[in-house]
């Protein structure tokens, strides 16, 4: 892993944030954009509300999932070097304040790169600034055959 100058993901996340590359399903799914990206750390913002709840009316948990996934996914891909990829082993997540409607920032961060695991974080803000959401995750780099098809 590079870790000062990233690699060809980091370049792919800066062409989103210009509007030059397509983004993921789910990304756009979810109306997910790319506000952010250097090596190591990444920020997403997407908005929340009623089109996005669980049946209680607030923010459903897996969207709150999704988010962080992604934010903390992208964060671990900027440092990845041609032909890796890596799978998600363990996801955890609080949930620390109910969102109604909502701009949300996704704050993921790479805490520990590793040749094989990595540990990464993510804090998800509300528009108000308050943190209503904190992950983390594990993640498994994969190489050579391991890493074809993926």
């Amino acid at each position: 892993m590079d870790q000062a100058s990233g690699g060809p993901v980091l370049d792919h996340l800066r062409r989103l944030m210009r509007g030059e590359a397509e983004p993921a399903p789910i990304v756009k799914l979810l109306g997910m954009k790319v506000t952010a990206a250097e090596p190591g750390r990444v920020t997403l913002e997407m908005e929340a509300g009623p089109h996005l709840a669980n049946p209680m009316g607030t923010l459903h948990g897996g969207v709150f999932c999704d988010l962080a996934d992604a934010a903390m996914g992208m964060s671990l891909a900027s440092l990845l070097a041609a032909g890796e990829t890596f799978t998600t082993l363990e996801l955890k997540i609080n949930f620390l304040k109910p969102v109604w409607r909502s701009r949300l920032r996704a704050e993921g961060a790479l805490l520990r790169p590793g040749r094989t695991v990595s540990l990464a974080e993510c804090r998800i803000y509300d528009d108000k600034g308050a943190l209503v959401a904190h992950a983390t995750s594990t993640c498994l780099t994969l190489r050579g055959d391991a890493a074809k098809g993926r």
